[in-house]
């Protein structure tokens, strides 16, 4: 913590150079739709397909009372299977208090192993087992389409996977494309999959796995978004001969989140700041290459408080537990002008915007309490107020949460409050982005 507030005031003193954000919200289940009668391709692939389809169940680990459902399909003949990592993260961080159990689609039941995970990819590659811990085999694995056989845009495929807990089930759609403005791929479905379906395979009209399930968007409409299956056959290669995992694998999930961050951070860094336009100030506005951007004004004719806001943030997160998605960066800018109000009620409105800004829950049970330092700097000749806070993460040493807040202290009725967030990153990962923050501030017409 010393090095963290020395280091922090360095940053600030030196700026020449210069209720907490909520995440991105988790992915939201498709509202239930009559079910339109089944094509004669997607009865034939079910059929072709039911014995490599399983429910994915994890159990407390000292009585069977279920605490979760999802859904996985095997891959090889000897037993591995795949699913999603948030299937399994009960099972894979708290060993000691869930276990995982499977049942197929023709009536198998049995054990999972956890053999690797990939946080990034929301993937987990298991191995099943009988209930005597005896191997099993299949004798007609699900296979991965070549990565060469592109899919084009409208072809339909197949997913398929346990909805509700309450049966094996199909759902026909169509192949959108990849997600724009996504730093990693994702397919668009135009297919509704439901809670219980994420981790289970979809299929060409040739029985190959092309995705795999996860859930959908908060701001699509039927619109899902799948994992794209060259990911999940890379993991089944590069995982197949690994050993169980042995304990809590919060060390593996912190390591795979950190090599995701630098490498967001370096990608983001990149890239230069947009201008917003405004006529006195310089703000750092990112750009829209993987993250989204919104804006709202005042109405120009109210009497009150003028505003221009830009919200930019990405739309994925990387799913850890429950309580904690992380991974991803926020960029937040207002202006202001209180002409209409005066000097005394700008000040008064202007002071508490910045007081309202949540820094995060004191008794957060992933996260500390946030340590913050503050000072006023020269951010490329704009007197401005900035302050920089860090929580650190309770189960994965070294990965922190980052937020700055810098907002302009030169002008009776004029201000700017900009906000940065970036969740999940190393320690020098958050002063290069604080210090790459600030620097994109200043005062047009002022040396930089």
């Amino acid at each position: 913590m010393k090095r963290f507030l020395m280091l922090l005031g360095a940053l600030l003193c030196g700026a020449a150079l210069a209720q907490e954000a909520p995440p991105p919200a988790p992915p939201a289940p498709a509202a239930s739709e009559p079910a339109a009668p089944l094509s004669a391709t997607a009865r034939r692939l079910f059929d072709g397909a039911r014995a490599n389809l399983l429910q994915v169940r994890t159990l407390l680990a000292q009585q069977d009372s279920q605490a979760s459902v999802g859904s996985g399909f095997v891959v090889s003949e000897d037993g591995l299977i795949v699913s999603n990592y948030h299937v399994v993260s009960q099972a894979a961080l708290e060993p000691d208090s869930y276990r995982l159990r499977f049942q197929t689609a023709d009536g198998r039941r049995g054990k999972l192993q956890i053999l690797a995970i990939d946080v990034r990819r929301d993937l987990a590659l298991l191995r099943a087992s009988s209930e005597k811990d005896e191997p099993l085999r299949w004798t007609s694995p699900l296979r991965f389409r070549p990565a060469a056989e592109k899919l084009d845009k409208g072809d339909r495929i197949y997913s398929l996977g346990h909805p509700h807990d309450v049966a094996f089930a199909i759902v026909e759609g169509n192949y959108n494309g990849l997600v724009e403005r996504s730093f990693d791929d994702l397919i668009y479905y135009a297919g509704s999959l439901n809670p219980g379906m994420s981790g289970g395979p979809v299929l060409d009209d040739r029985g190959r796995v092309v995705a795999v399930n996860v859930s959908t968007l908060l701001f699509s409409q039927q619109m899902s978004f799948l994992i794209p299956g060259g990911f999940a056959e890379a993991l089944l290669e590069r995982e197949r001969g690994h050993a169980p995992l042995r304990g809590p694998a919060w060390a593996q999930a912190r390591d795979q989140l950190l090599a995701y961050s630098d490498e967001l951070v370096k990608a983001f860094m990149a890239q230069p700041w947009q201008d917003w336009g405004h006529a006195r100030y310089r703000l750092p506005i990112p750009q829209e290459r993987f993250l989204r951007c919104w804006g709202r004004s005042a109405d120009p004719e109210s009497k009150g408080l003028q505003f221009a806001r830009s919200q930019c943030r990405q739309d994925h997160a990387l799913f850890i537990n429950n309580s904690l998605q992380t991974g991803y960066l926020e960029v937040q800018a207002e202006v202001y002008d209180g002409a209409k109000l005066g000097a005394l009620r700008f000040a008064k409105q202007y002071t508490q915007s910045f007081r309202n800004e949540n820094l995060g829950r004191p008794n957060d049970r992933d996260r500390t309490a946030p340590h913050c330092t503050e000072s006023f700097v020269d951010a490329q000749g704009l007197p401005a107020r900035a302050v920089i806070c860090l929580r650190a993460y309770r189960k994965m040493e070294g990965v922190h949460d980052l937020t700055v807040l810098l907002t302009a202290v030169d002008h009776p009725t004029q201000g700017l409050l900009g906000r940065f967030d970036a969740r999940g990153v190393s320690f020098d990962a958050a002063m290069q982005l604080a210090r790459h923050f600030i620097q994109g501030y200043g005062r047009k017409g002022a040396a930089r």
